[in-house]
Protein backbone atom coordinates (compact mmCIF):
# COMPACT_ATOMS: atom_id res chain seq x y z
CA UNK A 1 0.00 0.00 0.00
CA UNK A 2 1.25 3.45 -0.92
CA UNK A 3 1.27 6.57 1.25
CA UNK A 4 2.83 10.02 1.44
CA UNK A 5 4.88 11.77 4.11
CA UNK A 6 5.01 15.55 3.75
CA UNK A 7 7.90 17.04 5.74
CA UNK A 8 8.44 20.70 6.63
CA UNK A 9 10.91 22.43 8.94
CA UNK A 10 9.16 22.59 12.31
CA UNK A 11 8.64 25.07 15.13
CA UNK A 12 9.05 25.53 18.87
CA UNK A 13 6.07 24.55 21.00
CA UNK A 14 5.59 28.14 22.14
CA UNK A 15 7.24 31.57 21.66
CA UNK A 16 9.09 31.31 24.98
CA UNK A 17 12.81 30.95 25.62
CA UNK A 18 12.07 27.72 27.52
CA UNK A 19 10.58 26.08 24.40
CA UNK A 20 12.75 27.83 21.82
CA UNK A 21 15.99 26.61 23.41
CA UNK A 22 15.47 22.83 22.86
CA UNK A 23 14.14 23.53 19.38
CA UNK A 24 17.24 25.55 18.46
CA UNK A 25 19.46 22.91 20.03
CA UNK A 26 17.94 20.19 17.86
CA UNK A 27 18.11 22.40 14.77
CA UNK A 28 21.61 23.84 15.16
CA UNK A 29 23.17 20.59 16.39
CA UNK A 30 22.08 18.93 13.14
CA UNK A 31 25.31 17.99 11.34
CA UNK A 32 23.81 19.05 8.03
CA UNK A 33 22.98 22.55 9.32
CA UNK A 34 26.24 23.42 11.09
CA UNK A 35 28.56 21.01 9.33
CA UNK A 36 31.61 21.04 11.59
CA UNK A 37 32.91 18.26 13.90
CA UNK A 38 30.60 17.42 16.81
CA UNK A 39 32.73 18.86 19.60
CA UNK A 40 33.22 22.15 17.77
CA UNK A 41 29.51 22.27 16.92
CA UNK A 42 28.58 21.60 20.55
CA UNK A 43 30.95 24.31 21.75
CA UNK A 44 29.57 26.79 19.25
CA UNK A 45 25.88 25.94 19.74
CA UNK A 46 25.64 25.03 23.41
CA UNK A 47 28.54 27.08 24.67
CA UNK A 48 27.80 30.30 22.78
CA UNK A 49 24.63 30.52 20.67
CA UNK A 50 22.19 28.97 23.13
CA UNK A 51 23.35 31.27 25.89
CA UNK A 52 21.70 34.30 24.27
CA UNK A 53 19.81 33.29 21.11
CA UNK A 54 16.70 31.60 22.64
CA UNK A 55 15.50 34.83 24.28
CA UNK A 56 15.97 36.84 21.07
CA UNK A 57 14.37 34.16 18.91
CA UNK A 58 11.46 33.81 21.33
CA UNK A 59 10.77 37.53 21.01
CA UNK A 60 10.76 37.17 17.21
CA UNK A 61 8.42 34.18 17.35
CA UNK A 62 6.12 36.07 19.72
CA UNK A 63 5.66 38.75 17.04
CA UNK A 64 4.21 36.27 14.54
CA UNK A 65 2.49 33.76 16.84
CA UNK A 66 -1.26 33.41 16.35
CA UNK A 67 -4.11 32.23 18.54
CA UNK A 68 -3.93 28.92 16.67
CA UNK A 69 -0.19 28.60 17.30
CA UNK A 70 2.92 28.65 15.10
CA UNK A 71 2.05 29.95 11.61
CA UNK A 72 4.27 27.34 9.94
CA UNK A 73 2.55 24.48 11.76
CA UNK A 74 -0.96 25.87 11.29
CA UNK A 75 -0.43 26.48 7.57
CA UNK A 76 1.26 23.11 7.02
CA UNK A 77 -1.66 21.31 8.70
CA UNK A 78 -4.18 23.15 6.52
CA UNK A 79 -2.19 22.30 3.39
CA UNK A 80 -1.95 18.66 4.51
CA UNK A 81 -5.71 18.45 5.06
CA UNK A 82 -6.46 19.89 1.62
CA UNK A 83 -4.05 17.53 -0.12
CA UNK A 84 -5.45 14.52 1.75
CA UNK A 85 -8.95 15.35 0.54
CA UNK A 86 -7.72 15.39 -3.06
CA UNK A 87 -6.04 11.96 -3.07
CA UNK A 88 -7.11 8.41 -2.20
CA UNK A 89 -3.99 7.22 -0.37
CA UNK A 90 -2.92 8.11 3.20
CA UNK A 91 -0.98 11.37 3.63
CA UNK A 92 0.85 12.15 6.86
CA UNK A 93 2.57 15.36 7.97
CA UNK A 94 5.86 15.60 9.85
CA UNK A 95 8.42 18.21 10.82
CA UNK A 96 12.18 17.76 10.77
CA UNK A 97 12.49 19.48 14.15
CA UNK A 98 10.10 19.70 17.07
CA UNK A 99 7.39 17.36 18.34
CA UNK A 100 5.61 16.45 15.07
CA UNK A 101 8.46 14.07 14.29
CA UNK A 102 9.27 12.08 11.19
CA UNK A 103 9.09 8.93 13.33
CA UNK A 104 5.48 9.77 14.26
CA UNK A 105 4.62 10.34 10.62
CA UNK A 106 6.13 7.03 9.51
CA UNK A 107 4.40 5.25 12.37
CA UNK A 108 1.07 6.76 11.34
CA UNK A 109 1.52 5.50 7.78
CA UNK A 110 2.74 2.10 9.02
CA UNK A 111 -0.35 1.73 11.21
CA UNK A 112 -2.51 2.29 8.13
CA UNK A 113 -0.75 -0.52 6.27
CA UNK A 114 1.54 1.64 4.14
CA UNK A 115 4.76 -0.03 3.03
CA UNK A 116 5.69 2.22 0.10
CA UNK A 117 6.22 5.89 1.03
CA UNK A 118 6.51 8.97 -1.11
CA UNK A 119 8.92 11.01 1.04
CA UNK A 120 8.13 14.63 0.19
CA UNK A 121 10.44 17.34 1.62
CA UNK A 122 8.51 20.60 1.23
CA UNK A 123 11.49 22.52 -0.14
CA UNK A 124 11.53 23.63 -3.79
CA UNK A 125 15.34 23.88 -3.94
CA UNK A 126 17.75 21.20 -2.72
CA UNK A 127 20.07 21.98 0.21
CA UNK A 128 22.00 19.98 2.79
CA UNK A 129 20.32 21.82 5.65
CA UNK A 130 16.81 21.12 4.37
CA UNK A 131 16.37 18.23 1.94
CA UNK A 132 19.39 16.11 2.83
CA UNK A 133 18.81 16.12 6.56
CA UNK A 134 15.19 15.01 6.07
CA UNK A 135 16.10 12.17 3.74
CA UNK A 136 19.00 10.92 5.88
CA UNK A 137 16.98 10.91 9.11
CA UNK A 138 13.98 9.26 7.43
CA UNK A 139 16.25 6.53 6.03
CA UNK A 140 17.80 5.94 9.45
CA UNK A 141 14.36 5.61 11.04
CA UNK A 142 13.11 3.36 8.25
CA UNK A 143 16.08 1.01 8.65
CA UNK A 144 15.61 0.85 12.42
CA UNK A 145 11.84 0.68 12.80
CA UNK A 146 10.24 -0.04 9.42
CA UNK A 147 12.66 -2.19 7.37
CA UNK A 148 9.83 -3.41 5.15
CA UNK A 149 9.12 0.15 3.97
CA UNK A 150 10.31 1.43 0.62
CA UNK A 151 10.93 5.13 -0.03
CA UNK A 152 10.52 7.19 -3.17
CA UNK A 153 12.08 10.59 -2.48
CA UNK A 154 10.55 13.61 -4.22
CA UNK A 155 13.49 15.56 -5.70
CA UNK A 156 13.75 19.35 -5.67
CA UNK A 157 10.83 20.74 -7.68
CA UNK A 158 12.32 24.20 -8.30
CA UNK A 159 11.71 23.98 -12.05
CA UNK A 160 8.67 21.70 -12.30
CA UNK A 161 6.00 23.40 -14.44
CA UNK A 162 3.25 22.94 -11.86
CA UNK A 163 5.30 24.60 -9.12
CA UNK A 164 6.45 27.46 -11.36
CA UNK A 165 2.91 28.09 -12.58
CA UNK A 166 1.41 28.03 -9.08
CA UNK A 167 4.14 30.34 -7.75
CA UNK A 168 3.80 32.77 -10.66
CA UNK A 169 0.02 32.88 -10.30
CA UNK A 170 0.31 33.46 -6.55
CA UNK A 171 2.73 36.35 -7.10
CA UNK A 172 0.54 37.84 -9.83
CA UNK A 173 -2.56 37.67 -7.62
CA UNK A 174 -0.89 39.48 -4.73
CA UNK A 175 0.70 42.12 -6.97
CA UNK A 176 -2.66 43.00 -8.49
CA UNK A 177 -3.20 46.70 -7.82
CA UNK A 178 0.28 47.25 -6.37
CA UNK A 179 2.33 49.44 -8.71
CA UNK A 180 5.75 48.19 -7.66
CA UNK A 181 9.05 49.66 -8.78
CA UNK A 182 10.94 46.44 -8.14
CA UNK A 183 10.28 42.77 -7.35
CA UNK A 184 12.86 41.10 -5.11
CA UNK A 185 13.24 37.33 -4.96
CA UNK A 186 14.68 36.64 -1.51
CA UNK A 187 15.87 33.08 -0.88
CA UNK A 188 17.10 31.61 2.38
CA UNK A 189 20.88 31.82 2.49
CA UNK A 190 23.30 28.95 3.07
CA UNK A 191 27.07 28.86 3.65
CA UNK A 192 29.08 28.81 0.44
CA UNK A 193 30.85 25.64 1.56
CA UNK A 194 27.50 23.81 1.42
CA UNK A 195 27.42 24.52 -2.30
CA UNK A 196 30.85 22.97 -2.73
CA UNK A 197 29.96 19.97 -0.59
CA UNK A 198 26.90 19.16 -2.71
CA UNK A 199 28.82 19.43 -6.00
CA UNK A 200 28.76 15.82 -7.20
CA UNK A 201 31.37 16.64 -9.87
CA UNK A 202 33.75 18.03 -7.21
CA UNK A 203 34.92 20.61 -9.75
CA UNK A 204 32.03 22.55 -11.29
CA UNK A 205 31.03 24.97 -8.53
CA UNK A 206 33.20 28.10 -8.33
CA UNK A 207 30.74 30.15 -6.22
CA UNK A 208 31.09 33.01 -8.71
CA UNK A 209 27.54 32.41 -10.01
CA UNK A 210 28.74 32.06 -13.61
CA UNK A 211 28.81 28.30 -12.98
CA UNK A 212 25.12 28.47 -12.02
CA UNK A 213 24.32 29.31 -15.63
CA UNK A 214 26.65 26.73 -17.21
CA UNK A 215 24.98 23.34 -17.78
CA UNK A 216 26.27 20.63 -15.43
CA UNK A 217 25.14 17.48 -13.62
CA UNK A 218 26.10 19.38 -10.44
CA UNK A 219 22.91 21.39 -10.80
CA UNK A 220 20.82 18.43 -9.62
CA UNK A 221 21.87 19.28 -6.07
CA UNK A 222 23.07 22.89 -6.42
CA UNK A 223 20.95 25.21 -4.28
CA UNK A 224 22.36 28.35 -5.88
CA UNK A 225 21.62 27.22 -9.45
CA UNK A 226 18.14 26.09 -8.49
CA UNK A 227 17.31 29.47 -6.91
CA UNK A 228 18.43 31.32 -10.04
CA UNK A 229 16.46 28.92 -12.22
CA UNK A 230 13.27 29.42 -10.20
CA UNK A 231 13.63 33.20 -10.52
CA UNK A 232 14.39 32.96 -14.23
CA UNK A 233 11.35 30.82 -15.01
CA UNK A 234 8.90 32.82 -12.87
CA UNK A 235 10.10 36.12 -14.33
CA UNK A 236 9.70 34.76 -17.86
CA UNK A 237 6.19 33.53 -17.12
CA UNK A 238 5.17 36.87 -15.60
CA UNK A 239 6.87 38.92 -18.29
CA UNK A 240 8.86 41.04 -15.84
CA UNK A 241 11.49 43.09 -17.71
CA UNK A 242 15.21 43.03 -16.92
CA UNK A 243 16.08 45.63 -14.30
CA UNK A 244 12.72 45.43 -12.53
CA UNK A 245 13.65 42.39 -10.45
CA UNK A 246 16.65 40.96 -8.62
CA UNK A 247 17.63 38.06 -6.38
CA UNK A 248 19.14 38.02 -2.89
CA UNK A 249 19.73 35.68 0.07
CA UNK A 250 18.51 36.21 3.63
CA UNK A 251 18.93 34.81 7.16
CA UNK A 252 22.72 34.49 7.29
CA UNK A 253 24.67 33.76 10.45
CA UNK A 254 27.72 35.82 11.36
CA UNK A 255 31.23 34.44 11.08
CA UNK A 256 30.86 32.52 7.82
CA UNK A 257 30.82 33.18 4.08
CA UNK A 258 27.24 32.89 2.89
CA UNK A 259 25.62 33.28 -0.50
CA UNK A 260 25.41 36.90 -1.62
CA UNK A 261 24.02 39.47 -2.21
CA UNK A 262 22.38 39.80 1.21
CA UNK A 263 18.69 40.71 1.34
CA UNK A 264 18.93 43.22 4.20
CA UNK A 265 21.87 45.06 2.65
CA UNK A 266 20.24 45.30 -0.78
CA UNK A 267 16.81 46.31 0.56
CA UNK A 268 18.35 49.19 2.51
CA UNK A 269 20.12 50.47 -0.62
CA UNK A 270 17.05 50.44 -2.84
CA UNK A 271 15.37 53.74 -1.85
CA UNK A 272 18.46 55.76 -2.79
CA UNK A 273 18.36 54.05 -6.19
CA UNK A 274 14.85 55.35 -6.76
CA UNK A 275 13.02 52.19 -5.71
CA UNK A 276 10.23 53.52 -3.51
CA UNK A 277 7.69 50.72 -3.92
CA UNK A 278 9.14 47.28 -3.28
CA UNK A 279 7.56 43.83 -3.43
CA UNK A 280 9.40 40.84 -1.96
CA UNK A 281 8.67 37.17 -2.62
CA UNK A 282 10.35 34.27 -0.77
CA UNK A 283 10.34 31.20 -3.08
CA UNK A 284 12.57 29.01 -0.88
CA UNK A 285 9.53 28.52 1.36
CA UNK A 286 6.13 27.05 0.51
CA UNK A 287 4.71 28.02 3.92
CA UNK A 288 4.98 31.34 5.73
CA UNK A 289 7.22 31.16 8.78
CA UNK A 290 9.55 33.22 10.98
CA UNK A 291 11.81 34.05 8.02
CA UNK A 292 8.98 35.40 5.88
CA UNK A 293 6.64 36.91 8.46
CA UNK A 294 9.12 38.48 10.88
CA UNK A 295 12.34 38.88 8.91
CA UNK A 296 10.76 40.13 5.69
CA UNK A 297 7.22 41.40 6.37
CA UNK A 298 8.24 43.16 9.59
CA UNK A 299 11.98 43.82 9.76
CA UNK A 300 12.80 44.33 6.07
CA UNK A 301 9.67 46.44 5.62
CA UNK A 302 10.64 48.65 8.56
CA UNK A 303 14.24 49.10 7.39
CA UNK A 304 13.13 49.83 3.82
CA UNK A 305 10.94 52.68 5.04
CA UNK A 306 13.60 53.96 7.48
CA UNK A 307 15.94 54.28 4.50
CA UNK A 308 13.42 56.25 2.45
CA UNK A 309 11.13 53.64 0.95
CA UNK A 310 7.41 54.32 0.74
CA UNK A 311 5.46 51.13 0.09
CA UNK A 312 6.53 47.56 0.87
CA UNK A 313 4.68 44.36 0.05
CA UNK A 314 5.71 41.00 1.47
CA UNK A 315 4.09 38.52 -0.90
CA UNK A 316 2.77 35.52 1.08
CA UNK A 317 4.01 32.02 0.34
CA UNK A 318 1.68 29.66 -1.52
CA UNK A 319 0.68 28.17 1.86
CA UNK A 320 -2.55 26.18 1.50
CA UNK A 321 -3.61 27.88 -1.72
CA UNK A 322 -5.92 25.75 -3.85
CA UNK A 323 -3.67 25.72 -6.93
CA UNK A 324 -0.61 24.70 -4.94
CA UNK A 325 -2.47 21.94 -3.07
CA UNK A 326 -3.93 20.67 -6.36
CA UNK A 327 -0.44 20.64 -7.87
CA UNK A 328 0.93 18.56 -5.00
CA UNK A 329 -2.07 16.22 -5.20
CA UNK A 330 -1.45 15.84 -8.93
CA UNK A 331 2.16 14.78 -8.34
CA UNK A 332 0.97 12.26 -5.74
CA UNK A 333 -1.63 10.79 -8.15
CA UNK A 334 1.00 10.48 -10.90
CA UNK A 335 3.29 8.60 -8.52
CA UNK A 336 0.44 6.40 -7.29
CA UNK A 337 -0.20 5.19 -10.83
CA UNK A 338 3.39 4.04 -11.38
Amino acid sequence: MKGVLLVNLGSPESPTAKDVKPYLDEFLMDRFVIDVPFLLRALLVRGIILQTRPKKSAAAYARIWTDEGSPLIVISKKMHEKVQKLVDIPVALSMRYGTITILKGLQELHDKGVNEVMLFPLYPQHAMASTTTIVVLAEELRAKYFPEMKFTVVPAFYNKPGYIQALANSIKKHLDGFEYDHLLFSYHGIPKRHIRKTDITKSHCKIDFSCCHTPSTAHEFCYSHQCYETTKQVVKLLGIPEGKYSQTFQSRLAGDKWLTPYTDVEVNKMPEKGIKKLAVVTPAFVSDCLETLEEIAMEASHEFKVHGGEDFMAIPCMNDGDEWCSTVAGWIKDWEKN
